[in-house]
């Protein structure tokens, strides 16, 4: 604590992001759902296009370009979609613009809803702008049970937030029933935020996961989140972009341009645009990690691991025997990182993102070693 902080600031229980290792050492990193092959050609040559003279000049605010290709994509209206720095910005500036604010005396008609297995940055947006929120149990199964975000006859919520698919247990959710959870909270005046940034990951698993961005129009109070980050390979870059009703775009303008109006520089407009319109690189190297995905959750499953069903980069898996701080610290000593989660409900978890089918391999030999070798401990 310092003299120095304000009563927020020493409240605030940041979000811990996933390590990123500066030692010499060399680790397969499967800790931070990285993809791990490179951005489409077009990207680089894009990035490399708008290294001139113009940046000098602060790059457009509106983000045009980089939003007309988000538009032509998904044929939208370029009115219907707002670039941000990252995913995690634009829902953090959703959760200001459309979550009341207790210190504002308003309750927004009650708590805000998300599962209480998920995106840890979620109650870090809350806590920030003082927004009331419950913790929704997951089944269990670990996957969420949509009938509790509707709000009950004579009841109300002050919105929901639900990741589709969720993280980390990578379970997906049929659109149907996202989009039915909308309409239910529409009546009510209250904003669904759609957190899709696995969502790439899903089709090509023959799982039917499907992206709700096509149907913004019949749901104006549906906002769908994208990011960059791991479907195209730029987690470096910073490039999200959410897709929803004009009505909520512009609440996303007014957070924004109250902090910074230019979250997004030259580099990152330039390589987002040519990202959004490269599709078919990315359905093909996407393709890849979700055939690398299903043979590691198979390989696993046969090792005793317990595997939950995974429509994202990654899995979310439960060591044989082994506690998951134990096989976390084991891996981590073989040059393997993954990532562990200290939850009452996953503790004995592991998150593994997806890496290249080498790297996979490694980090399946040292899952026998380190099984090898607790078994020698143990005596079994």
């Amino acid at each position: 604590m310092s003299l120095f902080w304000n009563a927020r600031t020493k409240n605030l229980s940041p979000y811990v992001p996933g390590e990123q290792p500066k030692s010499a050492r060399r680790f397969v990193k499967l800790n931070t759902n990285e993809n791990p092959y490179p951005p489409s050609p077009k990207v680089m040559a894009a990035i490399k296009n708008a290294v001139d003279g113009e940046l000098r000049l602060y790059p457009d605010p509106a983000c045009t370009a980089f939003r007309e290709a988000v538009a032509a994509r998904y044929g939208v209206k370029l009115e219907r979609v707002f670039a941000g720095n990252g995913s995690d910005e634009i829902l953090g500036f959703a959760f200001g613009a459309f979550f009341a604010s207790a210190r504002d005396g308003d309750d927004g008609g009650g708590a805000v809803l998300f599962p209480d297995i998920t995106y840890s940055f979620y109650p870090v947006y809350a806590k920030l702008w003082d927004v009331p929120y419950r913790a929704v149990p997951l089944r269990d199964d670990f996957s969420v049970a949509l009938s509790d975000y509707a709000p009950p006859p004579g009841g109300d919520c002050g919105g929901v937030v639900i990741p589709n698919p969720n993280a980390p247990t990578g379970i997906a959710l049929p659109l149907e029933e996202i989009l039915a959870l909308a309409k239910r909270l529409e009546k009510r005046g209250r904003v669904l935020i759609l957190d899709e940034a696995y969502v790439a990951f899903g089709g090509n698993a023959g799982s039917g996961v499907e992206s709700a961005v096509r149907y913004v129009d019949a749901h104006p109070n549906l906002l769908v989140v994208h990011t960059l980050s791991k479907s195209a390979s730029l987690a470096g870059l910073r490039v999200g972009y959410a897709v929803g009703g004009e009505a909520l775009i512009e609440g996303l303008c007014r957070i924004r341009d109250s902090f910074n109006s230019y979250t997004l520089d030259r580099l990152a407009l330039a390589g987002g645009a040519a990202a959004v319109s490269d599709a078919a690189y990315y359905d093909e190297i996407n393709r890849r990690v979700v055939d690398t995905r299903e043979r590691v959750a198979k390989t696993l499953r046969g090792l005793g691991f317990t595997v939950l069903p995974s429509a994202a980069n990654f899995v979310f898996a439960k060591p044989p025997g082994i506690t998951g701080a134990e096989f976390f610290s084991a891996l981590r000593e073989r040059g393997i990182l993954v990532r562990h989660f200290s939850g009452e409900r996953v503790a004995d978890f592991l998150r593994v993102s997806i890496g290249t089918d080498d790297e996979m391999d490694v980090f399946l030999e040292r899952c026998v070693e380190v099984m090898d070798g607790f078994a020698v401990r143990s005596g079994k």
